[in-house]
């Protein structure tokens, strides 16, 4: 009689259940292009880039020009120029990359600084002022300078609209033979949000002119500075209403222990 074989035992394998909402024939996929770039919309500049850079389908997606304008503009609360001359991830970069007007000339004249915002310029004409009392009527003289010299405040024309971005800015005193300084100064300066980009700009190739100078000889413990867009000076649904004007004006208030205050304009 012979040896009879030992029957082997299959070996089986436990299948766990899969949930409905990932069975194969779900039209759900992590890959939607319309679910990302709503996700984007919560993400700062630097979760944007850093999410970019995990694979060639979300770089794609997110360095797509609707994805960095509503980045900007959300992070800059200004309403949209329609218009950009230059793609708006470099005008992101340019705004808060912690970049500075002193960082291209006279560093060493500069101590430190913040971020006062952003504002927008609809026309390319602006009124400047040395504080937040709008002058009775409208300066018309003919240079900025008599503008000054009359009522404190000046016109500017041929102003660049769109973005405008003001940071306040601690330097040192050019020249000051005051008993009472600390030998800094602070500086209200705005710039387009297109300069830093300007290749002009940044190698120090530009000739720029001193449009006008006012001094206040006498004690102030404080002061103030404004620029409105005329646009909305002169439009009925703004005019006479300061708490709008205040919406569409860059301002700046400060203590100072000078006994002169200065407004320099300069293109």
């Amino acid at each position: 009689m012979g040896k009879r074989m030992r029957r082997e035992k299959a070996i089986c394998s436990c299948v766990s259940p899969r949930p409905a909402f990932l069975a194969p024939h779900s039209a759900f996929s992590c890959y939607e292009e319309d679910v990302w770039t709503e996700i984007a919309k919560y993400l700062d500049g630097k979760s944007i880039i850093m999410l970019g850079t995990t694979n060639r389908w979300f770089h794609r997606i997110l360095m797509e020009e609707t994805v960095w304008k509503y980045a900007c503009l959300r992070d800059l609360q200004v309403p949209d120029p329609q218009h950009a001359a230059v793609k708006w991830i470099k005008l992101y970069a340019s705004a808060f990359d912690g970049s500075h007007s002193f960082m291209f000339h006279q560093q060493e004249k500069h101590i430190d600084w913040m971020r006062i915002g952003a504002f927008f310029l609809d026309s390319p004409v602006a009124l400047l002022t040395e504080n937040l009392r709008l002058p009775i009527k409208i300066p018309q003289e003919e240079t900025p300078e008599k503008m000054l010299r009359s009522c404190s405040s000046c016109l500017l024309n041929n102003i660049k609209t769109g973005i405008w971005i003001a940071d306040l800015q601690l330097v040192r005193c050019p020249v000051c033979d005051l008993n009472t300084c600390d030998g800094t100064m602070q500086t209200l300066d705005a710039r387009h949000i297109e300069l830093f980009l300007s290749e002009g700009f940044r190698d120090g190739s530009w000739e720029y002119r001193l449009l006008g100078t006012h001094d206040i000889k006498k004690h102030a413990e404080s002061a103030s500075g404004g620029i409105f867009d005329i646009k909305h000076l002169n439009h009925p649904s703004t005019a006479g209403s300061y708490s709008l004007l205040l919406i569409i004006s860059c301002t700046l208030c400060l203590s100072t222990r000078l006994n002169t205050i200065s407004i320099t304009l300069s293109k």
